[in-house]
Order: C-alpha cells, then structure tokens, then sequence
C-alpha cells in the first residue's frame, strides 16, 4: 500500500504542472481524487486490510491524500492566475499614471447652493455657517420654540445620549440636551448674537429629522434660510426679495404668493408658493415650496434687539426641492445614491 501512494504522489507531482487548461485540470482531479479516481480506490481497500494495521495504513493514506490536494490547489491557482492574466491583456505598469477618465463635476444639489448664494450675494447677503451638532437653546429655545412643541419630541428629532459632549458647542444649562439640528435656523441665532444689526446672511447646511425616507423626504436634506435685520424692514421687502430669488433661479416666468401660516419664530407667518409651469415635469399651478415671515419681537428681545428699534425677516427652503424642480428630479433619493449615470447628467 505504501509503495502504491508512493507512485500516485510521484505521478501527481510530474503530471499536474504541466496541465495548461481548467478542463485538463478537472479530468485530472477526477483520475486522482474523483469517485472513481485511483485515491479513491487504494481506499476502499482498507477493508481487507488487518485490522492491527489500518491505524498504519489509514495514516499513510491521510498524509498522502493531503499531498495531493495541495498539489492540486497550486495547479488549479496557476491556471487560475493564467486565465486572469489572458483577460488582462498585455501586461499593466502600475507606475503609470490612470487612464483619465473625464473632468469631475459639481453635485447637482452643490450646484443649486452656489448658484442660490450667488444670486444673494448680489443684493447684499453674505454666506453663514454654524455646527450640525446643536442644543436644545440655539435649535428651539431661542426661536421661540414652546417646550411641548412636537419638533421636540424625541420621534421627530435625532437625540444624543444625555453622557455626550461636545467642546464647541456650549450649552444654556447643564441639563440641556445635544441634537443634530432640524433646520439652519439655529445659525441666525447664534449671528445675532454676536454682535448688532443690521445684518443680513444666507445660511445653506445639512439638517436632520426622523422622517421615513421616500420619494420626497429623507431624514438628512439640505435648507437654506436666510434672515435680514435692519430699521423699517417690511414684508414688501420680504415678497420683494423672494421674487427676486425665484426669478433669477427659476426664470423670469416663475411668480410667487403668500399663504397666511403659522412658525414660532415669525409673526406674521406665510407659506410662500410659486407657480413654474415652464419647468420640465411641473404641473399644478402652485407648488409649495418654504416658509417665512417677519422676525418675532420675542426673538429680538431674546437676543438683545431692540424690537421698537430693530424689525427684519426670515425665510427657508429645501434644497433639494429646489433642484428637483429646476432639474426635473421626481425622486428625492437620486441625490445620495452617488449613480454616476444619474450625476453625469449635471456635467
């Protein structure tokens, strides 16, 4: 038996390096370790075998059987490595430089925040930031938020556990909460209080809420709001501004109108519509697209405003509502999918 698994293993070792192909590969496997193949058969002879020499034998047809299923693995690797190299083509230098694959572009939802602050900047606006990481005081309190307000409630609002803690953002009282915040209302706030009006900013960021993802919501989207402060604002220069925006943005074509509405942080309060028939997939005479209002008296005393002195407005939109209408875009979703199809098209 031992001078049998000898030869197999000595046939093995000359024959299976030579194989070039995965179909001379498979027949040999079959020859040597198949059903029928001559492993096989040397055992089934352990049945005649003494039984005060299996333990011998047995041993030697382990080792043997190891030995040849590694000579089958590197054959079957090398031809493996063949195949792949044959797909390949000519060899490949790595220290080249990559095949260049065309010039990058700007994401859809990128483009229409630039162009936005664009067309602000040109009447006087400038570009605000603030952290997506913010306290119940700057996202609510402040904004004239009531404490039963449902925006607060744990359902609609991404809480952090109460052990969190954030540096830079400094919170009102020790047991005020962390959020990540729900509009970029929370940057007028924090602009205000830094020093006197007038002023007049443009804040575009990523925000958050607990809605379920579908055509036309996701829980993290983009808003751009913006606030204007100074003496004898009035809403004429809030409807002003407005059209103004949706006329540079969307065509001289598109209109705007004011539907009465209620936000704790405005008084008087609107929903601003706009009609925009001329864009590609838009049919309803009006569509809804922000709200807005003037500035509440309480807000300004909060801050350290003068209300008798200090009167302005506030507005904000979606970004990405803004894009679906511009581009033609009817599912919310396309934005964070990174489809290089889908963001080509904005080249």
């Amino acid at each position: 038996m031992q001078d049998q698994l000898s030869a197999l293993i000595t046939k093995a070792t000359s024959e299976l390096p030579t194989l070039k192909a995965r179909p001379e590969f498979e027949a040999a496997k079959a020859r040597y370790v198949g059903p029928n193949g001559e492993l096989t058969a040397l055992m089934k002879q352990m049945g005649s075998i003494p039984k005060e020499q299996k333990p011998v034998v047995g041993k030697l047809i382990n080792e043997a059987k190891t030995q040849l299923t590694a000579l089958l693995d590197v054959a079957l690797a090398r031809i493996a490595d063949g195949e792949l190299a044959a797909q390949l083509g000519p060899a490949i230098d790595p220290t080249l430089p990559s095949p260049d694959i065309g010039p990058g572009t700007y994401h859809p939802l990128t483009l229409v925040r630039e162009e936005m602050c664009r067309i602000l900047r040109k009447v006087g606006f400038t570009v605000a930031d603030g952290p997506e990481v913010e306290t119940e005081y700057y996202c609510f309190d402040a904004l004239n938020t009531p404490a039963d307000h449902p925006a607060r409630d744990e359902k609609d609002t991404f809480y952090f556990p109460a052990s969190s803690n954030f540096g830079n953002v400094s919170k009102k009282t020790p047991d005020e909460k962390y959020l990540l915040r729900t509009h970029t209302s929370s940057v007028q706030i924090r602009t205000m209080l830094k020093g006197e009006p007038p002023i007049r900013i443009v804040s575009p960021g990523r925000v958050y809420r607990r809605d379920t993802t579908d055509a036309t919501h996701s829980a993290n989207f983009h808003q751009l709001e913006c606030l204007y402060v100074d003496k004898n604002v009035t809403v004429r220069d809030l409807k002003a501004l407005l059209d103004y925006i949706f006329a540079s943005l969307l065509g001289k074509e598109t209109k705007t109108r004011f539907r009465p509405h209620y936000f704790g942080y405005t008084e008087p309060s609107f929903e601003v519509d706009l009609t925009a028939t001329h864009l590609p997939k838009v049919k309803k005479p009006w569509i809804e697209i922000g709200g807005c209002g003037m500035v509440d008296p309480t807000v300004f005393a909060d801050v350290g405003y003068d209300p008798e002195i200090w009167s302005g407005y506030a507005f904000g939109m979606g970004l990405e509502r803004l894009a679906m209408l511009l581009y033609g875009i009817d599912d919310i979703r396309y934005f964070y999918q990174n489809d290089l199809r889908f963001l080509k098209q904005f080249a």
